[in-house]
């Protein structure tokens, strides 16, 4: 197995290449946006399937319902990102939980102490 590349915001090629994917774009589009050939967007996008199919608890996640108003705020950054409100939304949660940043970003510590 190889070494996990961050690309385009993502923790690695084959993330990034399931998330365009799944937000419609063409393998030849994915390609360009991560400077690669076709052939290796196809084989990172088998090679995913593979591992899901080995792993059955894979779980994709969802970006449940968000109120009208939230979405809009946040079509601007998506737009400028090239990317739907959806993924924006899973960018954002991944990225405050891989950074261990929800306490820096709700701000709420005087309501948890004890």
């Amino acid at each position: 197995m190889g070494v996990r590349k961050e690309t385009l915001g993502y923790e690695s090629r084959t993330a990034a290449v399931l998330a365009y994917r799944k937000e419609g774009r063409t393998r030849d589009w994915i390609a360009r946006q991560i400077g690669v050939n076709v052939k290796t967007v196809s084989a990172l996008e088998c090679s995913a399937g593979r591992h899901r199919e080995k792993a059955p608890d894979f779980v994709q996640p969802s970006c449940g319902s968000f109120p009208i108003g939230v979405r809009e705020r946040l079509r601007p950054h998506a737009r400028a990102r090239d990317i739907s409100v959806d993924a924006l939304i899973r960018r954002l949660v991944e990225t405050i939980a891989l950074g261990n940043l929800v306490d820096a970003v709700l701000d709420d510590a005087e309501e948890l102490a004890p």
